[in-house]
């Protein structure tokens, strides 16, 4: 039997169901979509689950869209984007009876970025997405580094760490899908990602767009993997797969809606006014990105093998979960500017504040690692509210007037 990690997402439901007709639970497929609305709807009087993976119940909603959608409680229509007429019904549904708690929807795209699903419910409904475990819902904590450091800046508490350079990679290469966090043999864990990319491309792909070739998506996967934690160029991308640049275009962007890529917007300000504003691209889940790049533990031991990226897109992806369940609104950026400055992260906040974050994989730390750090801190000043190297060793230490460097796993304990 599957472990059941407690998802942050579930009180963000719960909430939404109580003051909104229609919840939609987004992410990409094997995240534990289904796993939580089963247990959101256990709790709620008189739900109902339709899973529209079963073809005899996507079938009847095709048929019928208004009948099928007619329920008194709560209902959850599992992968709703298999059956796009139904969005139709729900809305005809919810504008008649306009009670909270209607409806919970998941789906393995961003529904509302499909042709075929158009934004029909503006005002009825709450969007939650879920990405894969994060580091804090597989060991069962409950810290919060983006709430933490946007409250007590530089002076956030920090443990020392017992996890080493070897640790961070094994947690990496493992990711967050919860079937591939509870295979502990390796082998039966690449099985897993394997059948991972063969269902997104045969199967998830195909159902939200027709793809000439399948082969074309698999290597840009591949490329996609190789490129980890870096700018997005599609025009070089588009060069090296021989594909017209329209195609990949598209082919990326249906890679985000799927989840499976996220793109990190450049930061910049009338501070910045050399900053390159190119998007940074992430693998959404690490140990994707690294079954993809052919990074196994054994070939990360290499000298030459790319697990600065790796952990980079590791501490991306972990900062990204955290923005969907902060409780302040803050977005995530990266920065690179023409004079050859780079910061992995910026964490700004709606009020203006920032925080600085770059990514080491290595277990010590130098004061040139902050050099770019301290060129934003000279131009920003006190909106810097904290500049922190996160590095494989396992103790805090300063480096001058906001500057830390702090051990990867403060990202989810303290």
């Amino acid at each position: 039997m599957s472990t059941l990690y407690p998802r942050r997402a579930t009180a963000a439901v719960t909430a939404a169901l109580s003051d909104t007709r229609v919840v939609v639970l987004n992410g990409a497929r094997q995240t534990g979509k289904s796993t939580l609305a089963r247990l959101i709807a256990g709790v709620q009087p008189d739900s109902e689950i339709r899973y529209l993976d079963d073809a005899a119940m996507r079938a009847a909603a095709q048929a019928d869209p208004t009948a099928f959608v007619r329920h008194e409680g709560l209902l959850v229509i599992d992968e709703v984007q298999r059956v796009p007429d139904l969005m139709l019904a729900i809305k005809h549904t919810v504008d008649q009876d306009t009670r909270p708690g209607r409806f919970l929807l998941t789906g393995s795209a961003r529904l509302f970025g499909l042709q075929e699903i158009p934004d029909l419910l503006p005002g009825r409904t709450e969007t939650i997405e879920l990405w894969p475990l994060s580091q804090d819902e597989i060991v069962g904590s409950s810290n919060s580094f983006v709430g933490n450091v946007f409250e007590h800046g530089s002076a956030v508490q920090v443990s020392t760490s017992d996890l080493n350079r070897n640790d961070y990679i094994q947690r990496a290469l493992a990711g967050g899908y919860p079937e591939a966090v509870a295979r502990t043999d390796l082998g039966r864990r690449a099985r897993f990602f394997e059948s991972y990319v063969s269902d997104l491309i045969n199967r998830d792909v195909r159902q939200v767009s027709d793809i000439g070739r399948r082969a074309d998506m698999r290597r840009l996967l591949n490329v996609v993997a190789a490129q980890m934690a870096s700018l997005a160029v599609p025009a070089a991308m588009a060069d090296k797969l021989q594909l017209p640049a329209s195609t990949l275009k598209r082919y990326l962007d249906l890679l985000g809606l799927l989840f499976i890529i996220r793109r990190i917007p450049a930061w910049s300000t009338n501070l910045a006014t050399r900053a390159v504003a190119t998007p940074k691209l992430t693998v959404t889940d690490s140990g994707l990105a690294g079954h993809l790049a052919g990074l196994t533990p054994r070939r990360a031991m290499h000298p030459t093998a790319p697990i600065g990226p790796l952990l980079e897109n590791f501490v991306l992806g972990e900062l990204g979960r955290q923005l969907t369940w902060a409780e302040e609104p803050v977005r995530l950026y990266h920065y690179r500017d023409r004079d050859g400055y780079e910061v992995d992260a910026i964490l700004e906040h709606a009020a203006g504040d920032v925080v600085a974050i770059e990514v080491k994989a290595a277990e010590t730390v130098r004061s040139e690692d902050f050099r770019s750090i301290r060129s934003i801190q000279r131009r920003l000043g006190d909106q810097l509210l904290a500049g922190f190297v996160l590095y494989a060793g396992g103790h805090a230490l300063s480096f001058g007037d906001r500057l830390r460097a702090l051990p990867i796993s403060t990202l989810w304990t303290r």
